[in-house]
Protein backbone atom coordinates (compact mmCIF):
# COMPACT_ATOMS: atom_id res chain seq x y z
CA UNK A 1 0.00 0.00 0.00
CA UNK A 2 3.01 2.43 0.91
CA UNK A 3 4.69 1.40 -2.13
CA UNK A 4 1.41 2.37 -4.17
CA UNK A 5 0.85 5.46 -2.59
CA UNK A 6 4.56 6.25 -3.15
CA UNK A 7 4.19 6.13 -6.96
CA UNK A 8 1.08 7.73 -7.17
CA UNK A 9 2.67 10.28 -5.04
CA UNK A 10 5.65 10.82 -7.45
CA UNK A 11 3.59 10.59 -10.42
CA UNK A 12 1.12 13.22 -9.39
CA UNK A 13 4.14 15.95 -8.73
CA UNK A 14 5.53 15.13 -12.49
CA UNK A 15 2.43 15.03 -13.89
CA UNK A 16 1.37 18.81 -12.18
CA UNK A 17 5.11 20.02 -11.59
CA UNK A 18 4.55 23.38 -14.27
CA UNK A 19 1.26 24.41 -12.92
CA UNK A 20 2.12 23.53 -9.51
CA UNK A 21 5.45 26.24 -9.44
CA UNK A 22 2.87 28.73 -11.33
CA UNK A 23 0.48 28.33 -8.72
CA UNK A 24 2.82 28.43 -6.23
CA UNK A 25 5.19 31.43 -6.96
CA UNK A 26 2.52 33.48 -8.24
CA UNK A 27 0.58 33.05 -4.81
CA UNK A 28 3.10 34.03 -2.84
CA UNK A 29 3.96 37.16 -4.96
CA UNK A 30 0.08 38.12 -4.30
CA UNK A 31 -0.12 37.83 -0.80
CA UNK A 32 1.61 40.68 -0.68
CA UNK A 33 -0.04 42.25 -3.85
CA UNK A 34 -1.36 45.96 -2.25
CA UNK A 35 2.31 46.32 -0.78
CA UNK A 36 3.68 45.47 -4.62
CA UNK A 37 0.61 47.58 -6.04
CA UNK A 38 1.04 50.54 -3.61
CA UNK A 39 4.68 50.55 -4.54
CA UNK A 40 4.85 50.35 -8.27
CA UNK A 41 1.90 52.37 -8.77
CA UNK A 42 1.84 54.74 -5.54
CA UNK A 43 0.55 57.82 -7.60
CA UNK A 44 -3.13 55.23 -8.57
CA UNK A 45 -3.06 53.36 -5.42
CA UNK A 46 -2.49 55.79 -2.62
CA UNK A 47 -3.63 58.88 -1.63
CA UNK A 48 -2.45 61.62 1.31
CA UNK A 49 -5.35 63.87 2.25
CA UNK A 50 -5.48 65.81 5.99
CA UNK A 51 -6.48 64.15 8.87
CA UNK A 52 -9.72 65.59 8.84
CA UNK A 53 -10.59 65.27 5.09
CA UNK A 54 -13.97 63.72 4.44
CA UNK A 55 -14.98 61.48 1.61
CA UNK A 56 -16.37 63.43 -1.22
CA UNK A 57 -19.79 62.32 -1.75
CA UNK A 58 -20.25 58.79 -3.76
CA UNK A 59 -23.40 59.81 -6.45
CA UNK A 60 -20.67 62.65 -7.32
CA UNK A 61 -17.93 60.31 -7.63
CA UNK A 62 -19.96 57.77 -9.77
CA UNK A 63 -21.00 60.71 -11.83
CA UNK A 64 -17.51 61.65 -12.66
CA UNK A 65 -16.42 58.46 -13.85
CA UNK A 66 -20.00 58.12 -15.97
CA UNK A 67 -19.20 61.12 -17.60
CA UNK A 68 -15.81 60.58 -18.17
CA UNK A 69 -16.25 57.16 -19.96
CA UNK A 70 -20.01 57.54 -21.40
CA UNK A 71 -19.05 54.18 -23.20
CA UNK A 72 -19.09 52.28 -19.99
CA UNK A 73 -21.57 51.62 -17.18
CA UNK A 74 -20.76 51.17 -13.29
CA UNK A 75 -20.82 48.00 -12.07
CA UNK A 76 -18.92 47.91 -8.84
CA UNK A 77 -16.87 50.51 -6.45
CA UNK A 78 -14.18 49.85 -4.34
CA UNK A 79 -14.28 51.71 -0.92
CA UNK A 80 -12.09 52.79 1.45
CA UNK A 81 -11.98 55.50 3.83
CA UNK A 82 -8.34 55.01 5.89
CA UNK A 83 -6.37 58.17 4.75
CA UNK A 84 -3.93 55.57 2.46
CA UNK A 85 -6.08 53.95 -0.38
CA UNK A 86 -7.68 55.46 -3.43
CA UNK A 87 -11.05 54.28 -4.30
CA UNK A 88 -11.61 52.05 -7.56
CA UNK A 89 -14.13 51.85 -9.75
CA UNK A 90 -14.89 49.00 -12.25
CA UNK A 91 -17.42 49.69 -15.07
CA UNK A 92 -18.49 47.75 -18.21
CA UNK A 93 -17.86 48.42 -21.77
CA UNK A 94 -21.68 48.96 -23.12
CA UNK A 95 -22.11 45.79 -25.44
CA UNK A 96 -19.51 43.64 -24.26
CA UNK A 97 -18.59 42.24 -20.95
CA UNK A 98 -15.23 43.39 -20.55
CA UNK A 99 -14.59 45.14 -17.37
CA UNK A 100 -12.20 47.84 -16.60
CA UNK A 101 -11.12 49.67 -13.40
CA UNK A 102 -10.48 53.12 -12.78
CA UNK A 103 -8.36 54.92 -9.36
CA UNK A 104 -10.19 57.65 -7.86
CA UNK A 105 -9.16 60.05 -5.30
CA UNK A 106 -11.89 59.55 -2.95
CA UNK A 107 -10.88 63.18 -1.02
CA UNK A 108 -10.78 65.26 -3.89
CA UNK A 109 -12.57 63.41 -6.56
CA UNK A 110 -9.76 63.37 -8.54
CA UNK A 111 -9.58 60.69 -11.27
CA UNK A 112 -5.93 58.92 -10.84
CA UNK A 113 -5.64 56.68 -13.97
CA UNK A 114 -7.37 56.11 -17.30
CA UNK A 115 -9.16 52.63 -17.57
CA UNK A 116 -7.59 49.47 -17.81
CA UNK A 117 -8.56 46.01 -18.60
CA UNK A 118 -8.92 43.58 -15.63
CA UNK A 119 -5.14 41.75 -16.35
CA UNK A 120 -3.38 44.98 -17.60
CA UNK A 121 -1.22 46.00 -14.49
CA UNK A 122 1.14 43.15 -13.36
CA UNK A 123 -0.33 42.27 -9.74
CA UNK A 124 -3.80 41.31 -11.64
CA UNK A 125 -2.40 39.46 -14.55
CA UNK A 126 -0.69 37.41 -11.49
CA UNK A 127 -3.57 37.28 -10.15
CA UNK A 128 -5.62 35.66 -13.22
CA UNK A 129 -2.62 33.26 -14.27
CA UNK A 130 -2.57 31.90 -10.22
CA UNK A 131 -6.43 31.34 -10.33
CA UNK A 132 -7.01 30.26 -13.98
CA UNK A 133 -4.07 30.32 -16.11
CA UNK A 134 -5.32 33.39 -18.24
CA UNK A 135 -7.87 30.99 -19.82
CA UNK A 136 -10.67 32.43 -18.08
CA UNK A 137 -13.21 29.63 -17.41
CA UNK A 138 -11.44 26.29 -19.02
CA UNK A 139 -8.49 27.62 -16.66
CA UNK A 140 -10.42 27.96 -13.53
CA UNK A 141 -11.26 24.48 -14.12
CA UNK A 142 -8.07 23.16 -14.67
CA UNK A 143 -7.06 25.80 -11.63
CA UNK A 144 -9.22 23.37 -9.36
CA UNK A 145 -7.60 19.95 -11.15
CA UNK A 146 -4.70 21.59 -9.91
CA UNK A 147 -5.36 22.06 -6.64
CA UNK A 148 -6.53 19.09 -5.88
CA UNK A 149 -3.50 17.64 -7.36
CA UNK A 150 -1.84 19.58 -4.45
CA UNK A 151 -4.34 18.52 -1.50
CA UNK A 152 -3.36 14.90 -2.38
CA UNK A 153 0.29 15.86 -2.35
CA UNK A 154 0.15 17.43 0.58
CA UNK A 155 -1.78 14.47 2.56
CA UNK A 156 -0.03 11.43 0.40
CA UNK A 157 3.32 13.31 1.73
CA UNK A 158 2.32 13.16 5.86
CA UNK A 159 0.95 9.53 5.19
CA UNK A 160 3.97 8.37 3.36
CA UNK A 161 6.27 10.55 5.85
CA UNK A 162 4.89 10.27 9.15
CA UNK A 163 7.68 8.69 11.25
CA UNK A 164 9.80 11.24 10.12
CA UNK A 165 8.40 14.00 13.01
CA UNK A 166 10.01 12.30 15.02
CA UNK A 167 13.78 13.43 13.50
CA UNK A 168 12.08 16.42 11.20
CA UNK A 169 15.08 18.69 12.15
CA UNK A 170 17.51 15.73 11.29
CA UNK A 171 19.83 16.68 8.20
CA UNK A 172 22.71 14.05 7.16
CA UNK A 173 24.99 16.23 5.65
CA UNK A 174 27.50 13.59 5.86
CA UNK A 175 25.68 11.53 3.56
CA UNK A 176 25.14 11.00 -0.20
CA UNK A 177 23.54 13.99 -2.13
CA UNK A 178 20.78 10.98 -2.50
CA UNK A 179 20.22 10.86 1.20
CA UNK A 180 20.56 14.58 2.14
CA UNK A 181 17.70 15.70 -0.91
CA UNK A 182 15.50 13.26 0.79
CA UNK A 183 16.12 14.68 4.53
CA UNK A 184 15.63 17.83 2.50
CA UNK A 185 12.64 16.88 0.95
CA UNK A 186 10.55 15.85 4.08
CA UNK A 187 11.69 17.89 6.23
CA UNK A 188 10.27 20.88 4.19
CA UNK A 189 7.33 18.94 3.15
CA UNK A 190 6.04 17.76 6.70
CA UNK A 191 6.53 21.52 8.49
CA UNK A 192 4.81 23.04 5.31
CA UNK A 193 2.14 20.42 4.67
CA UNK A 194 -0.76 21.58 7.00
CA UNK A 195 -0.52 25.21 5.68
CA UNK A 196 0.22 24.02 1.94
CA UNK A 197 -2.70 21.88 2.48
CA UNK A 198 -4.80 24.67 4.06
CA UNK A 199 -4.05 26.71 1.03
CA UNK A 200 -4.92 23.95 -1.37
CA UNK A 201 -8.42 22.97 0.11
CA UNK A 202 -9.24 27.14 -0.27
CA UNK A 203 -7.72 27.38 -3.63
CA UNK A 204 -9.81 24.61 -4.58
CA UNK A 205 -12.73 25.89 -3.14
CA UNK A 206 -12.91 29.17 -4.44
CA UNK A 207 -12.43 27.38 -7.68
CA UNK A 208 -15.14 24.80 -7.92
CA UNK A 209 -17.60 27.45 -6.21
CA UNK A 210 -16.87 29.50 -9.28
CA UNK A 211 -17.33 26.69 -11.80
CA UNK A 212 -20.81 25.42 -10.31
CA UNK A 213 -21.88 29.26 -10.00
CA UNK A 214 -20.98 29.23 -14.15
CA UNK A 215 -23.05 26.11 -14.74
CA UNK A 216 -26.09 27.09 -12.82
CA UNK A 217 -26.31 30.33 -14.18
CA UNK A 218 -25.76 29.37 -18.04
CA UNK A 219 -27.24 26.09 -17.42
CA UNK A 220 -30.25 27.18 -19.30
CA UNK A 221 -28.08 27.95 -22.22
CA UNK A 222 -30.19 31.46 -22.40
CA UNK A 223 -28.05 33.91 -24.73
CA UNK A 224 -26.20 36.28 -22.07
CA UNK A 225 -27.51 39.95 -22.12
CA UNK A 226 -25.06 42.74 -22.59
CA UNK A 227 -25.24 45.56 -20.30
CA UNK A 228 -26.25 48.98 -22.00
CA UNK A 229 -27.49 51.60 -19.86
CA UNK A 230 -27.33 50.66 -15.88
CA UNK A 231 -30.40 48.46 -14.48
CA UNK A 232 -30.91 50.82 -11.65
CA UNK A 233 -33.29 53.41 -11.21
CA UNK A 234 -31.65 56.85 -11.87
CA UNK A 235 -33.20 58.63 -8.95
CA UNK A 236 -31.43 56.60 -6.21
CA UNK A 237 -28.47 57.90 -4.26
CA UNK A 238 -25.56 56.10 -3.75
CA UNK A 239 -24.62 58.23 -0.91
CA UNK A 240 -27.36 57.57 0.98
CA UNK A 241 -27.63 53.81 0.69
CA UNK A 242 -24.06 54.12 2.23
CA UNK A 243 -25.00 56.30 4.70
CA UNK A 244 -28.16 53.88 5.58
CA UNK A 245 -26.05 50.68 6.02
CA UNK A 246 -24.30 52.04 9.45
CA UNK A 247 -28.11 51.87 10.63
CA UNK A 248 -28.95 48.44 9.48
CA UNK A 249 -26.13 46.63 10.56
CA UNK A 250 -24.22 48.20 13.93
CA UNK A 251 -20.67 49.09 13.27
CA UNK A 252 -20.63 47.89 9.66
CA UNK A 253 -18.76 49.47 7.52
CA UNK A 254 -18.65 49.05 3.20
CA UNK A 255 -15.72 47.81 1.52
CA UNK A 256 -17.32 46.96 -1.93
CA UNK A 257 -20.40 48.74 -3.40
CA UNK A 258 -21.74 45.77 -6.53
CA UNK A 259 -23.71 47.57 -8.66
CA UNK A 260 -26.51 46.12 -10.77
CA UNK A 261 -25.05 44.89 -14.05
CA UNK A 262 -27.22 41.74 -14.79
CA UNK A 263 -30.77 41.66 -15.10
CA UNK A 264 -32.18 40.67 -11.78
CA UNK A 265 -29.53 42.07 -9.74
CA UNK A 266 -29.82 44.26 -6.71
CA UNK A 267 -27.61 47.09 -4.99
CA UNK A 268 -25.53 45.21 -2.43
CA UNK A 269 -23.18 46.61 -0.31
CA UNK A 270 -20.47 44.06 1.44
CA UNK A 271 -18.46 45.01 4.17
CA UNK A 272 -16.78 44.55 7.67
CA UNK A 273 -18.44 44.38 11.59
CA UNK A 274 -16.26 44.64 14.77
CA UNK A 275 -15.52 41.33 15.70
CA UNK A 276 -13.02 39.48 17.89
CA UNK A 277 -13.25 36.35 15.08
CA UNK A 278 -9.64 37.13 12.96
CA UNK A 279 -10.93 34.63 9.84
CA UNK A 280 -13.84 36.84 9.34
CA UNK A 281 -12.86 39.11 5.84
CA UNK A 282 -13.53 43.12 5.25
CA UNK A 283 -16.23 41.33 3.00
CA UNK A 284 -18.46 38.87 4.92
CA UNK A 285 -21.96 40.99 5.58
CA UNK A 286 -23.85 42.16 2.82
CA UNK A 287 -26.56 44.35 3.16
CA UNK A 288 -29.03 44.60 0.10
CA UNK A 289 -31.20 47.27 -1.34
CA UNK A 290 -33.76 47.39 -4.36
CA UNK A 291 -32.33 48.65 -7.46
CA UNK A 292 -35.54 50.05 -8.80
CA UNK A 293 -36.62 52.37 -5.30
CA UNK A 294 -33.91 51.88 -2.95
CA UNK A 295 -36.04 50.05 -0.06
CA UNK A 296 -33.74 47.82 2.32
CA UNK A 297 -34.16 43.96 0.97
CA UNK A 298 -32.12 42.49 3.79
CA UNK A 299 -29.25 42.77 6.16
CA UNK A 300 -26.65 40.16 6.49
CA UNK A 301 -24.73 40.47 9.83
CA UNK A 302 -21.88 37.59 9.77
CA UNK A 303 -21.60 37.83 13.30
CA UNK A 304 -25.31 35.91 13.07
CA UNK A 305 -24.64 33.74 10.01
CA UNK A 306 -24.32 30.11 10.43
CA UNK A 307 -21.47 28.13 10.87
CA UNK A 308 -21.18 27.13 7.37
CA UNK A 309 -21.41 31.26 5.88
CA UNK A 310 -18.53 32.25 8.09
CA UNK A 311 -16.30 29.23 6.81
CA UNK A 312 -17.15 30.20 3.21
CA UNK A 313 -16.25 33.84 4.04
CA UNK A 314 -12.95 32.65 6.10
CA UNK A 315 -11.49 30.73 2.83
CA UNK A 316 -10.37 34.58 1.66
CA UNK A 317 -8.37 35.23 4.81
CA UNK A 318 -7.29 31.89 5.39
CA UNK A 319 -5.73 31.43 1.34
CA UNK A 320 -3.71 34.69 1.47
CA UNK A 321 -2.75 34.48 4.79
CA UNK A 322 -3.46 37.96 6.37
CA UNK A 323 -5.59 37.36 9.55
CA UNK A 324 -2.67 37.99 11.41
CA UNK A 325 -1.27 41.15 9.49
CA UNK A 326 2.20 40.76 8.23
CA UNK A 327 3.60 37.77 10.42
CA UNK A 328 1.06 35.58 8.84
CA UNK A 329 1.26 36.83 5.30
CA UNK A 330 5.40 36.51 5.57
CA UNK A 331 4.93 32.88 6.99
CA UNK A 332 2.26 32.48 3.83
CA UNK A 333 4.44 33.79 1.49
CA UNK A 334 7.47 31.76 2.63
CA UNK A 335 5.26 28.37 2.40
CA UNK A 336 4.03 29.37 -0.62
CA UNK A 337 7.29 28.83 -2.60
CA UNK A 338 8.13 25.82 -0.75
CA UNK A 339 7.09 23.94 -3.70
CA UNK A 340 10.29 24.97 -5.47
CA UNK A 341 12.12 23.18 -3.25
CA UNK A 342 10.16 20.17 -3.08
CA UNK A 343 10.27 19.85 -6.82
CA UNK A 344 13.57 20.20 -7.18
CA UNK A 345 14.54 17.55 -4.19
CA UNK A 346 11.58 15.43 -5.57
CA UNK A 347 12.73 15.76 -9.32
CA UNK A 348 16.48 15.23 -8.09
CA UNK A 349 15.57 12.00 -6.18
CA UNK A 350 13.28 10.74 -9.24
CA UNK A 351 16.01 10.99 -11.53
CA UNK A 352 18.51 9.26 -9.83
CA UNK A 353 15.56 6.02 -9.16
CA UNK A 354 15.16 6.22 -13.13
CA UNK A 355 19.33 5.71 -13.24
CA UNK A 356 18.95 2.77 -11.06
CA UNK A 357 16.77 1.18 -12.88
CA UNK A 358 18.21 1.79 -15.99
CA UNK A 359 22.06 0.23 -14.60
CA UNK A 360 19.91 -2.84 -13.15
Amino acid sequence: MRKALFKWHSYAALFAMLPILIVSVTGSILVFKVEIDSLLRPHQMVVSPGLDAARVNLDTLMHTISNKHPNHVLAGWELFDDKVRSDTAYIIKKGTEDWYKVYVDQYSGQILSDAKDMEHYITDWLLELHFAFLLHFNGTVIGAIVGLIMLFLGISGIVLYRGFWRKIFTLRLGAARRMLFSDIHKMVGIIASPIFILISFTGVYWNISIILHEVIEHSNDNEHVYIEQPYHAPAISFENLMQDTAQQIDSFMGHYLAIPNEPGMNIMFFGEVSTNNPFISQYASVITYNKDNGDLISASDIREASIWRKFDDSTRKLHFGYFAGLWSKIVWCIIGLTPLILTFTGLFMYLIRKRRVRKI
